[in-house]
């Protein structure tokens, strides 16, 4: 069992800015990567929006350049996968497959998970046309007829989104109503540019031999029939599910699993404790306001470990 000051879990960008602000406040932050090294920014191809790149980077590469920036002030990155924690003992034990850590203080950075629809096809084409953030990738489908998934705000809020870009977005449902609030379905309804397949599932995306969406394979799940809508990008809105497992019964959450942190602050309601990026953000979900919060919880962890509040 190793003990460190301040122990980082997850790799994404609020990671790896938290371990970067930690590394140069001399705290030997130890970082463990988790299930998704990197983050969800490891599945986009292209980032065009985040400040300093005119030209864009790639997903992998800007994550690969922050982990070396933090790397450099000293900060040290583990494999590991988190298992169980007891965050109120003192100091606070991690539990890691083989490993167990102890830490003073505790920065939870380990972000949420889209959720796909789990066939080959979508699998082999996410970030080939398939994707699950419109605020990131919209605006690579300019003129092209795309597909949402989903019936809440957040596919209502996708399409309306993505109708800056595409020439047609066509919401795909799997029941015959909205789950979305009746302000979100109104603006959708009334958007000529959105059109709506109700009853229906997508079984396949083609078309994985040309790696790039071609169209989509739609199942009525009333009549059973199948056809093939033609579209050049598939977008999932099916809700993201908070990485926030081996935290259940030890620090508060809301009723989707995001940890709930204080106004204005990244501290959760355990001292020592705090929380950044997707894992408490169902809001913004970017990679730069992710960013944003991991500074937030380093410096935040920093008044901690000097014995401010």
């Amino acid at each position: 069992m190793s003990h460190h000051r301040l122990v980082i879990l997850g790799t994404g960008p609020a990671g790896l800015t938290a371990a970067l602000y930690a590394a140069r406040a001399d705290l030997e932050p130890l970082v463990v990567d988790g299930m998704q090294p990197g983050g969800q920014l490891m599945i986009t191809t292209e980032v065009e929006n985040f400040p300093g790149f005119p030209e864009g980077i790639t997903g992998p590469e800007l994550m690969a350049r922050l982990r070396e920036q933090a790397e450099k002030f000293g900060a040290k990155t583990i494999n590991g996968n988190v298992t169980a924690t007891d965050l109120r003992s003192s100091p606070k034990r991690i539990v890691l497959e083989g490993e167990e850590l102890t830490c003073d203080a505790l920065i939870i950075a380990t972000g949420a998970t889209a959720r796909w629809l789990g066939i080959p096809s979508e699998k082999a084409l996410m970030g080939h046309g398939v994707s699950a953030c419109a605020t990131c990738d919209g605006f690579f489908f300019r003129g092209k007829e795309i597909a949402v998934i989903g019936g809440g705000d957040t596919a209502m809020e996708e399409a309306t989104f993505l109708t800056k870009f595409a020439a047609k977005v066509t919401v795909i449902h799997r029941r015959d109503a909205l789950r979305a609030s009746k302000a979100m379905q109104e603006r959708a309804r009334q958007n000529p540019k959105i059109d709506f397949r109700w009853n229906s599932v997508v079984t396949e995306v083609l078309d994985v031999a040309q790696k790039k969406v071609t169209g989509v394979r739609c199942k009525d799940v009333v009549t059973g029939r199948e056809e093939v809508l033609p579209v050049g990008g598939l977008f999932l809105a099916i809700g993201h599910v908070p990485n926030t497992l081996p935290f259940k019964g030890q620090i508060d959450l809301d009723e989707n699993g995001y940890v709930l942190t204080e106004p204005r602050s990244t501290r959760t309601n355990i001292a020592g404790v705090f929380a950044a990026g997707d894992v408490q953000d169902h809001v913004y979900r970017q990679a730069i306001s992710a960013a944003g919060s991991g500074c937030m919880a380093a410096l935040d962890a920093e008044r901690h470990l000097a014995g401010g509040h």
